[in-house]
């Protein structure tokens, strides 16, 4: 099944790998605009995370089993790795902190992000929020399918979002990112550059295979799991192509009102 699945979402994963988005990257006004998009990707992905870790492994008092014990496993070693893994610099940090850092180091401004996890602070609802924040659709509408799809509960649904959306999928984009930043940039951007080869490293390496067994324990023999994980897997990718469309989008206007000013 899962060869099944790849082979079905291949012609979206070819479509990503050559999008446009990694070539219209040119110089540090670029580079800002990514990040100051793509930040809420690296965000809203810990979520998908976290909320794996709630149902495949008891996070409650008193504890209990899960039920999940090899899953539990998996994804108890995917979260040490994407929340508490170390920088540049050797110190502990999630890469959702590390990517901040990247974007500090290069002048990004993380101010909507910012906004948004003040909201959260202050006791707002996640549906709310997005509702009303100034940001693009192509952020918003990925925002939203990504909490309906942790709203879903299903282990198996948000797992595949996980690996076959997001996870799986990280090594490939961001390869073509960090070739296309090294070739056309003379900025410094040694943040970035750790953040992008360090994603590819534990993904490429350790939680795209840990993400692929996981599916197989949670989805089974159970038919009705696997067709789930074929129809959500396909709409991740999709959305995942409506976010680079827009943020190319958002590129080449900035770059035609700076050739016009």
């Amino acid at each position: 099944m899962i060869e099944r699945i790849e082979k079905e979402l291949y012609p979206l994963r070819k479509r990503l790998q050559n999008h446009k988005v990694y070539s219209s990257v040119h110089n540090l006004s670029d580079i800002r605009l990514f990040m100051e998009q793509h930040i809420f990707a690296v965000w809203d992905f810990m979520s998908l995370l976290k909320q794996l870790q709630n149902l495949l492994s008891c996070n409650s008092i008193p504890w209990r089993p899960s039920g999940y014990p090899a899953a539990s496993r998996l994804i108890n070693e995917i979260v040490w790795g994407e929340e508490s893994d170390v920088n540049r610099k050797g110190e502990p940090m999630s890469h959702f902190e590390m990517y901040l850092e990247a974007m500090k180091s290069l002048g990004a401004n993380p101010r909507e992000i910012y906004r948004i996890l003040d909201q959260l602070k202050s006791g707002k609802n996640i549906d709310d929020i997005l509702a009303n924040a100034p940001l693009p659709k192509h952020l918003i509408n990925f925002m939203k399918f990504t909490f309906e799809v942790v709203k879903t509960n299903q282990p198996h649904i948000i797992a595949s979002v996980f690996t076959f959306g997001r996870e799986d999928l990280i090594p490939d984009m961001f390869i073509e990112i960090i070739k296309n930043l090294k070739s056309s940039s003379k900025e410094n951007l040694e943040d970035l550059v750790y953040y992008f080869e360090r994603h590819i490293e534990v993904d490429a390496d350790e939680h795209g295979p840990l993400a692929l067994e996981m599916i197989k324990q949670l989805c089974g023999q159970n038919e009705e799991k696997w067709e789930e994980t074929l129809i959500y897997s396909k709409r991740a990718l999709e959305l995942r192509i409506n976010l680079w469309d827009g943020i190319l989008d958002e590129i080449q206007k900035q770059n035609t009102l700076s050739l016009v000013t």
